[in-house]
């Protein structure tokens, strides 16, 4: 997960400055097609074909609301400060824990409960509704809603498949997908743009590729707030890069989801170390 996260925090720069140039749409369409070019050398192997599934129809859910995730995500990191876009986007591991908690059946008890709602309490902090409020940041935050219904929709794909084939039929649907809105905006790419829609289909795909497997790997709720190490890279970012500043209320909002998000991996590490060690004991009963 922390590879993945590093490699969505180059990805969140590439975005920025190909959006210069480049509407949302385009950039979706070339990030999903240079990422789908990227990932085939690396999951074909020698006579062993394509990968293959038996649940078409559980990728075309998958990457509808992925698709939707992506546009506003990249609409959010290319129109929003970086620390505003992304900050908002950490409300992902909430409703990741609300999904895990009605769709996986993962039991959610009432601390990490409470700490759900205080990272809510974040979300408002940093909207802050009547005063610096602006519409983009509900693209943000709809954006957040679709990546945790993703992140349970691939949980749920991960039972069938291997990692790999996930990632695969992801982007075998997504290309074709998101060309039908990127035709409707088409502009030429200049040299230099070509460089960050190249460097955003690679970065977003080994991005995918890790994440994938964390999920695959662990609960849903505990690995993936530990992308919030995405906000110090991209503040250091932004302010280096484009002169952007972090305002009191966005810089207070994160540190609540942040700290919230951080609560939940750790009750949730500490429920599964508990359950490692006391499964030995519950086997051994029956024999006694």
């Amino acid at each position: 997960m922390l590879g993945s996260t590093l490699s969505f925090a180059m990805m969140a720069l590439t975005i920025r400055y190909a959006t210069r140039t480049i509407p949302t749409t385009e950039i979706a369409f070339f990030r999903n097609l240079f990422g789908l070019a990227t990932l085939l050398p690396l999951i074909l192997r020698p006579g062993a074909g394509l990968p293959r599934t038996r649940h078409p129809g559980r990728y075309l859910a998958r990457t509808t609301v992925g698709l939707a995730a992506m546009l506003c995500g990249f609409w959010a990191v290319g129109h929003l400060p970086l620390a505003q876009a992304i900050s908002l986007s950490y409300a992902t591991p909430l409703f990741v824990t609300i999904g895990a908690a009605l769709w996986l059946g993962e039991r959610v008890r009432v601390r990490r409960w409470a700490a759900v709602a205080a990272g809510f309490v974040g979300v408002l902090v940093i909207l802050r509704p009547g005063t610096g409020f602006t519409p983009g940041m509900i693209v943000a935050l709809l954006g957040a809603l679709f990546a945790g219904i993703v992140a349970i929709q691939i949980k749920q794909l991960s039972r069938f498949d291997s990692p790999d084939t996930v990632v695969f039929y992801t982007y075998a649907f997504w290309v074709p997908m998101s060309l039908v809105p990127a035709l409707l905006q088409w502009v030429w790419p200049t040299p230099m743009a070509w460089v960050w829609l190249v460097a955003t289909g690679v970065m977003g795909t080994f991005g995918q590729l890790l994440w994938t497997r964390a999920i695959a790997l662990g609960e849903v709720s505990a690995v993936q707030p530990i992308s919030f190490l995405q906000l110090p890279v991209l503040v250091v970012f932004g302010w280096w890069l484009f002169g952007e500043t972090i305002d009191g209320w966005t810089l207070a909002g994160a540190a609540i989801v942040l700290g919230a998000n951080g609560y939940i991996a750790h009750r949730e590490a500490m429920l599964l170390r508990r359950a490692a060690t006391q499964a030995p004991v519950e086997a051994a009963k029956p024999g006694e």
